[in-house]
């Protein structure tokens, strides 16, 4: 008996070692049932589980482990297994039982008699909450302690975690480089192989999180990468896995993968062990809907996003513009105004400001776009990524054309072209590539504005974006229908020159500042090559513009 479980552990240790997480995991139990299992055996046990997202056994071999070095009063060790089983009932969002446990792991930890690891993970904790809220000072003081704590205990699993939020907090008070470097250094024992298969996972989900919420698309890109590759050098995996998918798909949207987002999207979803409402399940269904926005395939988005809100995702800024390309601006304007009223971080409202100043300048509420544009470029002025930057010029330039400033709108939209360019974002580069060609087109260039519009249809066609090609023909159509060159804007000024109105009572009529209409009043001169008010009218009527 003794030699069949001597070869079932043996057999068991090699598949752990293979990271065959099911095989290890059956074998050792197994064996366990043969010969109860050592301590460092029922870890492994442990891990497994975890890698193969199987709760229950999860607690049965960390309270096991607890039990055990309680009992021979090791409370260093007996702390740190009431750590993690807490730490997962937390993440199970079961509060009472997952406090009773981290309650315990406390009385443990201070029982001991001198520091040990597990006072760095509930630390770390705490850090970890202080993000939650907001408050990224405190947030790096405690990751600070806890860090200090990983280094005197030499527990890398804690040092690298303990990197993580430092860097997660030092990337939100505005630290980049200070942020980047720890997150850096956070990952170089995980790609080592050196940590424990859970933590290593949730490591890469931190980091990749990290780099999307500030817009670093290359580390996002790069850490992806890697994560799949991990992910996929672990064929029983099932923890992860899922989260893994969900992030590279969206990566192949920005790339104009967009089939393939579709499909990765799908298979994130079908490879959770348990058919739960998550946020892997509900951003899949949120990611699968952005696609099919794009392509015109409303119907089939509307249901994804009403998915992604029963499974507990604000499915904004996506549902909003589908409402603004349904014709429904102030249903997508009324909701953006509510969604940023509960949305208090810097970088949780950039994600939602660029869609705002689209809405609202469709909707007329160009006060509240002028707004939203100002606060984004606070926002990328403080954080400085290049994707920010890009994202606050484009909306700068997007309020310039809307005022009339056709040359400086120009200007904004050509730098962050360069950068949607670099980033390979072809959806997003014809983006603005029809914005420029808008711009052209105002300042009278017709040639260069049928080039960025040509490029623009080229993108969307081949990405199959269906409203966007729409429009551009749209767009192309109607400068054929209007020789004058005047905007739909500088139309409607003219309409109330004719009136007689002053440029005070334009302004007002229309929202825009005085300043504006006389910039309008400016370029209508110069399209028609008159002189004066009374001249621009009378080329009005006599052309049928009015």
């Amino acid at each position: 008996m003794k030699a069949d479980a001597a070869s079932l552990l043996e057999k068991a240790r090699h598949a752990y070692g293979q990271r065959a997480w099911a095989d290890a995991f059956e074998l050792l139990q197994a064996t366990d049932e043969t010969t109860a299992l050592a301590p460092e055996d029922l870890e492994r046990l442990m891990w497994s589980a975890g890698m193969l997202d199987r709760d229950p056994d999860i607690f049965a071999a960390a309270e096991r482990l607890f039990n055990t070095h309680a009992e021979a009063g090791r409370d260093d060790q007996a702390a740190y297994w009431a750590f993690f089983h807490g730490f997962r009932l937390m993440a199970l969002r079961e509060e009472g039982r997952g406090m009773a446990w981290l309650q315990r792991a406390q009385r443990h930890a201070e029982g001991f008699g001198r520091e040990c690891a597990a006072q760095g993970f509930l630390i770390m904790l705490s850090a970890h909450k202080e993000l939650g809220s907001g408050n990224d000072q405190a947030a790096a003081a405690l990751a600070a302690q806890s860090l200090g704590i990983g280094e005197r205990c030499c527990d890398l699993d804690l040092i690298a975690f303990s990197r993580c939020y430092l860097g997660r907090a030092l990337l939100r008070q505005g630290r980049i480089g200070e942020g980047i470097v720890s997150l850096d250094e956070a990952m170089l024992p995980v790609v080592d192989g050196k940590l424990s298969p859970v933590v290593t996972g949730l490591i890469y989900c931190n980091l990749i999180d990290a780099c999307r919420q500030i817009y670093a698309f290359d580390r996002s890109r790069e850490w992806t990468d890697a994560m799949s590759n991990w992910c996929g050098s672990q064929p029983q995996l099932v923890q992860f896995n899922g989260l893994c998918r969900l992030h590279r798909a969206e990566i192949m949207e920005v790339n104009g993968a967009w089939q393939d987002a579709v499909a990765e999207a799908r298979r994130a979803t079908s490879s959770l062990a348990r058919n739960v409402s998550n946020e892997t399940t509900a951003g899949a269904a949120y990611q699968e809907a952005e696609i099919h926005r794009l392509r015109g395939e409303f119907a089939a988005a509307e249901e994804l996003y009403r998915t992604a809100s029963r499974l507990g995702l604000e499915p904004q800024p996506g549902m909003a513009l589908l409402r603004l390309v349904q014709g429904r601006a102030e249903q997508a304007a009324a909701t953006m105004r509510r969604v940023l009223a509960t949305t208090g971080t810097p970088l949780g409202r950039a994600r939602l400001l660029p869609a705002l100043v689209e809405i609202m300048i469709a909707a007329g509420a160009i006060d509240e776009a002028r707004e939203a544009a100002l606060e984004l470029q606070t926002t990328a002025d403080r954080f400085a990524t290049d994707i920010l930057v890009a994202m606050a010029s484009q909306a700068r330039g997007e309020i310039e054309l809307n005022d009339g400033d056709a040359a400086v709108a120009l200007g904004h939209f050509r730098t962050a072209l360069a950068t949607w360019q670099r980033a390979g974002a072809p959806y997003l580069e014809a983006r603005l590539r029809v914005l420029a060609g808008q711009a052209c087109r105002a300042l009278g260039d017709e040639d260069s504005a049928e080039l960025e519009f040509d490029a623009a249809r080229a993108v969307f066609t081949a990405l199959g974006a269906a409203p966007d090609r729409a429009r551009v023909t749209a767009l192309t159509a109607s400068d054929k229908a209007r020789p004058h060159g005047l905007t739909r804007r500088e139309i409607e000024v003219l309409g109330l020159v004719a009136t007689g109105k002053t440029n005070r009572l334009i302004a007002s009529d229309l929202g825009l500042s005085e300043k504006t209409v006389d910039r309008h009043l400016s370029n209508i001169f110069d399209k028609l090559a008159v002189s004066s008010r009374a001249a621009a009218t009378a080329y009005a009527f006599q052309n049928g513009l009015l």
